[in-house]
């Protein structure tokens, strides 16, 4: 695996409306997993760019459903760093699959999906997240975070100068 810190990067994420109240919060990929967390363990999927964020909202739906996008400043260390993607020498075999169509695999099939092999390979490792491309976007980089492994030394700051987002679930009760 290959390490990097991350310095003060501007992150965004797409969030359904009814949980904006929370968007730190890692419980929505906790309930149904993700592609690099299985059932239970909390992770912040984030992208770089914005369109890169619209895109994994939207995923390959023709119509965009609403959402609130949200930025962050991240500064975290260390995350493996994916974005080179599979070389053999570098990498352990089972990260070719990092990939897969992990919903079709674990919704369709019921087998597991190799990358939540990965995601606990990452953790087991002390690692707080991967930095990767994105699969919608041809030119977009996504970033999971582990919220469960940060340290005092860790931020994940949402950009909310105005206090606009919710507070609580309220509007929706």
């Amino acid at each position: 695996m290959i390490f990097t810190g991350l310095e003060k990067v501007t992150a965004y994420r797409m969030h359904t409306p009814k949980w904006a109240s929370q968007p730190t919060s890692g419980l929505g990929a906790a309930k149904s997993g993700g592609r690099l967390n299985r059932h239970g363990i909390e992770a912040l999927y984030l992208s770089l760019e914005r369109d890169t964020a619209i895109q994994e909202y939207q995923r390959l739906s023709e119509l965009l459903p609403p959402g609130l996008l949200v930025s962050y400043q991240v500064t975290i260390g260390p995350v493996v760093d994916f974005r080179p993607s599979y070389h053999a020498p570098e990498w352990d075999p089972i990260w070719e699959d990092f990939y897969c169509d992990w919903r079709e695999l674990w919704f369709n099939q019921h087998i597991e999906p190799p990358s939540w092999l990965i995601g606990d390979a990452v953790i087991t490792a002390g690692a707080k997240g991967v930095i990767f491309h994105s699969s919608l976007e041809p030119n977009g980089t996504n970033l999971v975070l582990y919220p469960k492994s940060f340290s005092d030394l860790d931020s994940i700051e949402v950009y909310d100068p105005n206090q606009s987002l919710p507070k609580n679930q309220d509007s929706w009760t």
